[in-house]
Order: structure tokens, then sequence, then C-alpha cells
């Protein structure tokens, strides 16, 4: 390992250390017995360590240099380390600086914090709180620079936030960008958690509305007289509490796109009064015969077959038409289980900046069963399994977790924990009990019929386990 040191100005000879492979830290101090001693602490710890005396030498350094890591006194000569860090934008240096102090530690501290110092330490301080601190800086930028180069790889195996890159999701992108352009009303059908309304976004990014408003409604979210004075608006007085006129989410969206998710659940009343919007392109607003001329892109989703609806009398044959003009399918997740790993790293990295923890990698035999499993919430549920592994493993070394927490099969789980580990019969029923409550909210009466036992079977159980120390 190369580590140089260097006394006010001029440079010291360069001197060459043994040890591993680490972060690559700057380290700005006058005080050169102090100097030496942590470049030999960091050096030891298989970092690369470039050591200078003074504020001037760390600018030179940080502007010839690259480095993750910046040890900078505050009290130096020639050029002060707040001025070396307020430096830091101009020098374009994503390094994390951590500042040393014994001077009015704590109003120079908060200034350093204010100026983007990512840490500070206190004059004397251990020498395992300096590895700390400087583990955490190199941790925190190696995740950034991860970050960044995913979102730049993402560009290639995505589509407007949609990542994929197997044949089923590449033809989506495609078909996307075909008919984003153009002003037809788009259907967009698929299971809950494949991300529809993601799907709507990029077919307005891809429009020429783009720089308009994108406005989503939930069309389940509302009852049905809610949902229309918000659809269409209403006039002052039209009901109690319309206390003054306001604009309905059709016109919000005037010149841009209308995203109307579940619109299955749309009542046989809204129907008819969005098929005339359709057909006019003008509202009226509820307390008002006076027409407003609209102009939207309508985009629809739905988890139901609209197809099957008409023909049940539950959706409206003429509305169905005017909505399925160009339907999209989104693919469930275990039909393009190829992209399961792509996905999995793109929500642990995301995540783990957005959460501030490390993200440890998840061990191959888990990924293995994460493609066996349905995911019958689709990218939604292993979206949200990322975000338990990450909070679960953070600051871990490579972690192994179990699928139990994402709701996977819980026999195969606890077979291969029992195998694994050796478990008694008796040990492999108490878990699987506890394990069957767990997955019914402590429902003893569902937990028993999914057993096979009756009720009384459960309470006693539960009972023994008690006694026995496995339950509080």
């Amino acid at each position: 390992m190369m580590v140089a040191t260097a006394q006010g100005p001029e440079p010291a000879p360069i001197e060459v250390r043994e040890g591993g492979v680490g972060a690559s830290v700057l380290v700005v101090e006058d005080d050169e017995t102090f100097r030496d001693v942590l470049t030999e602490i960091l050096a030891g710890a298989g970092h690369e360590v470039v050591a200078v005396g003074d504020g001037q030498a760390a600018l030179d350094a940080l502007e010839h240099g690259s480095f993750e890591v910046v040890l900078l006194d505050l009290n130096l000569p020639r050029v002060s380390g707040i001025s070396v860090l307020s430096a830091q934008p101009a020098l374009q240096t994503d390094a994390r600086f951590i500042v040393m102090t014994a001077f009015g530690t704590v109003d120079s501290a908060v200034e350093a914090m204010k100026l983007g110092a990512h840490d500070y330490l206190r004059k004397p301080f251990r020498e395992e709180e300096v590895l700390l601190l400087v583990a955490r800086a190199h941790d925190d930028v190696a995740l950034r620079r991860e970050v960044a180069s995913a979102r730049h790889r993402n560009s290639a195996l995505g589509f407007e936030g949609m990542v994929g890159r197997t044949p089923s999701m590449r033809l989506l992108f495609s078909t996307i960008g075909r008919v984003g352009p153009t002003r037809a009303t788009v259907l967009v059908q698929g299971e809950t958690g494949t991300g529809k309304e993601l799907v709507a976004h990029a077919i307005h990014a891809a429009s020429g509305r783009s720089r308009r408003r994108f406005v989503a409604v939930n069309c389940s979210a509302l009852s049905d007289t809610l949902l229309e004075s918000e659809l269409f608006g209403h006039e002052r007085g039209a009901f109690t509490g319309a206390i003054q006129s306001r604009k309905g989410w059709i016109e919000e969206a005037a010149g841009g796109t209308l995203f109307l998710d579940e619109v299955s659940t749309l009542s046989p009343d809204i129907q008819v009064k969005l098929l005339r919007v359709l057909q006019e392109r003008v509202i009226h607003r509820v307390g008002s015969r006076t027409p407003v001329s609209v102009d939207f892109r309508l985009v629809t989703a739905t988890n139901r077959d609209l197809a099957a609806l008409v023909r049940q009398g539950h959706f409206r044959e003429d509305l169905f038409y005017r909505l399925n003009v160009f339907p999209l399918m989104v693919p469930p997740l275990r039909d393009r289980v190829a992209d399961i790993p792509l996905l999995t790293q793109y929500f642990r990295i995301r995540m783990a900046a957005d959460l501030g923890v490390n993200a440890p990698d998840l061990d191959r035999e888990v990924l293995a069963r994460m493609m066996r499993y349905d995911w019958p919430g689709n990218v939604r549920e292993l979206e949200n399994f990322v975000e338990r592994t990450l909070i679960l493993g953070s600051g871990a070394d490579p972690q192994t977790l179990d699928l139990l927490g994402a709701n996977a099969d819980p026999a195969d789980a606890l077979l291969d924990l029992a195998l694994g580990n050796e478990w008694t019969l008796d040990r492999l029923e108490r878990e699987f009990v506890l394990a069957t409550l767990n997955a019914t909210a402590g429902q003893q009466s569902e937990a028993a019929r999914r057993l096979g036992v009756n009720r009384r079977t459960i309470h006693r159980k539960l009972k023994r386990y008690r006694e026995e120390g496995h339950l509080n």
C-alpha cells in the first residue's frame, strides 16, 4: 500500500506500506506527529493514505487526486479547514469529509456540517472511532456511486421507471413507444402490483402531452357522490359543503393525461356520464348546465376482465369499446422470472440510499427461492420484500433471509430450516403451528382450519408452549 506524507507546503517522500484494499483517504493535519499516527492507523487497516500538512496542499491534492474519504483538521495554516470544505463543490469531488477539531468544538462542527461534512471527530479520539467513521464514509461513497451507476444502466434495461429485459417486457416497452405519441385511449390490464400506473406514466411521457399534467385517480377509493364531484367539478352551492366552485380532475388534466385506475369499479351512473364526455368532449360540472369543453388523453387500468364484466351486465358495452381502443397487458412477475434478479438489485440499490442503510448481498439460495416463488402480489410484493431484507439485514455480512416474511410457502421454508438445523419432530410441529398463527394474524380458528385440527387443540398447544417457555 502506498502512503504519502507531507510537512507544510512541500510533500515528503512516498512511503510504501503493506495492507489490504480499503478506502482512498486524504489526511489533512498540520501536527506532524498526529499526522503520522493517523497515517499508520489507516494504512494498517488496509486504507490507501495520502497525508498533507496544510489547507493549500489539501486543495492541490483534491484537485489532482481521487479520494473517497478526507480526514480534515479545521485549524490549519495557509488555508483553513473550513475554506477547504467550502471549496468542495468547485473541486467536483464526491469524497466524504470528516472534520477533526479541538477548538470551539460545537460551533465549528456545526458550521462544518452545514457546509457538507459527513461527520466530525473531537480530539482526542480513539483508534476504533477513527476506523469506524472512515468505514461508514467509505460505504456511503460506494453506495452512492453504485446508485448512480445503476441509474445509468437502467436506461438500457428499462423504460420510464420500469425495469426489465425479458421478451415480454421489451415488447411492452416497444408498444408503449408506439402508442404513446398517438391520441388513442389506452386500457392497461394486469394483476394487482404489476405496475399499471407506471405504464400509464410511460404513455404520458412518450406523448406530445408530456409537458402538461398527468392526473391519476383511483376510482375505487371514493364514494360515487364524491367521485362524481371530483371528476367533473362542481359549482358553488351544488350540495352541502360546496362553498365555492371547483374544477374537476378532467378539467385539471386539460392538455395532458387523465389516468383512471380501477375503472371497473365505476358505478353505472358515472359510466354513463364518462361515456358522454368521451363522445362529446364536454363536461357539465355538478350543479351547472353550462358545458365546458375539455381536451385530455384518457388512460384507464383494471385488474379485472372488463369483457367478462360486460357479458355479465356489470359494465356498459359502449363504454368498454370507448376504453378498449388500444389494450395493453402487463405481464405478471411469474411470467418474467428472469427479471427478478434485476428488479431485486434495482430495488436494493435505490432503497438502501433512501433508507440510509447498507445493502448486504442476498444469499444465492434465497435468490433461487425467490425465482421459484409465484409472487401473487407481483412487483409490489417483491419491492416490499426487498425493503424488509434491507431493514432486517442492514449492517450485516452477506445475509440469508427467509422468504417466510414474503408469504412464501411456509412448509418449504420450515422444512429447509428443520433439515439444516436438525430440528426434532416436536420442534418442527411447534414452529409450523406458530408460523400458521402468524400468517393468520393470531386468529386461532383460521389457523386451526388451515392445520386441519379443532380450535381447542390450538389452545392446548399454545398453553404448553407457554409453560415450556417458548412463548411469552
